[in-house]
């Protein structure tokens, strides 16, 4: 039985399906052996986007992992 393997696009290191990061977008798999290359690739791409666009998405996002807290603080505090 061979198992498929992936090959991370930063380093070039192989790794096993089941292993490492694979992010899909649209039609194209972009496969990370470790957090540390899919970062590195991401950082390098959010360069790239202009900066009102990631300034936009970085607060909605931010907002939205804030929502989340502040939901689950109101679950974890006593009603009496």
């Amino acid at each position: 039985m061979v198992k498929e393997r992936y090959e991370c696009i930063v380093c070039g290191r192989k790794f096993p399906k089941g292993q490492g990061i694979v992010i899909s977008i649209g039609e194209k798999l972009y496969t990370f052996h470790s957090k540390g290359c899919a970062l590195k690739f991401l950082r390098r791409v959010i360069e790239e986007i202009e900066l009102s666009h990631v300034i936009k998405a970085f607060e909605k996002v931010s907002d939205e992992f804030k929502k989340e807290q502040e939901e689950k603080q109101s679950l974890r505090s006593k009603s009496i």
